[in-house]
């Protein structure tokens, strides 16, 4: 009865090994990764197409942490936020457009987040390399919608090249999701015309895990 025991507790470990998708690293455990960065290279931006203009715009100014065991990335929970006006299109008036009432509203929705709520379909790239659908709370214009975000992530170990960045471990992060603007009360007149409803937002941060 005991070797049954052993070998059915064997067996549930091995599954929940099999089953727990994570990074193959010198880390072990709960870490917590910060976002924040001084100089500005953590960036988010959104991409609008139509046959009148193609809009790009962008913000450095992005901040946020997330938490997760090393060896299951499914545990990860967290969030990313940027201030609305620090949304820049390369065309000042433009700009001014865009964080005004019949835009985005800065001023009325100051800031624009996306909270982590659930991991999965996570697949192995390499020891340090994973493939993810996360699924979060994506706010915006005072309005909250579930998105999925298709996401890419490297754990970089600590070494002489990584401190040029940051201190400690490092974990770079690639993302990528649709929105529709009308989903979150966006209605302007030019809304599918200068401006499509369709945009694509796209971030692309490195974070570190030293407090």
């Amino acid at each position: 009865m005991k070797n049954k025991i052993i070998i059915v507790m064997a067996a549930l470990f091995a599954v929940a090994t099999t089953f727990a998708q994570g990074f193959k690293v010198k880390a072990s455990g709960e870490q917590t990764f910060s976002f924040k960065d001084e100089r500005g290279r953590n960036q988010a931006s959104f991409f609008s197409t139509t046959p009148l203009e193609d809009i790009t715009g962008l913000s450095n100014e992005v901040t946020g942490s997330v938490t997760f065991n090393v060896s299951d990335v499914s545990t990860m929970k967290g969030s990313v936020s940027l201030p609305t006006a620090s949304l820049k299109t390369g065309i000042e008036s433009r700009d001014n457009h865009l964080q005004g009432k019949g835009w985005l509203d800065a001023e009325s929705y100051p800031e624009i987040s996306f909270t982590i709520k659930k991991v999965s379909d996570i697949k192995s790239l390499s020891d340090n390399m994973l493939e993810a659908k996360v699924l979060g709370d994506f706010y915006v214009h005072g309005v909250t919608k579930e998105v999925t975000a298709d996401v890419t992530m490297i754990y970089l170990d600590e070494s002489e090249e990584t401190k040029s960045r940051a201190p400690g471990d490092l974990l770079s992060v690639k993302a990528k999701f649709n929105i529709k603007l009308s989903d979150y009360n966006v209605d302007n007149k030019i809304l599918g015309l200068k401006v499509a409803d369709d945009i694509e937002v796209t971030a692309t941060m490195v974070g570190s895990n030293v407090k």
